[in-house]
């Protein structure tokens, strides 16, 4: 969805697309640390 969203419409800067190819990588990045602390939480608590 987020492509297609950036793709169409007018055309914007390559520093527009850098932002946000930062801001999507961190919330990658956010995600699966979480992820992964949850797990370890998770599992600990089976125990």
């Amino acid at each position: 969805m987020l492509a297609t969203n950036l793709g169409s419409g007018p055309r914007r800067s390559t520093a527009f697309y850098v932002v946000h190819g930062v801001l999507v990588g961190v919330n990658v990045i956010l995600a699966l640390a979480l992820a992964a602390i949850g797990w370890r939480g998770w599992r600990g608590s089976r125990r």
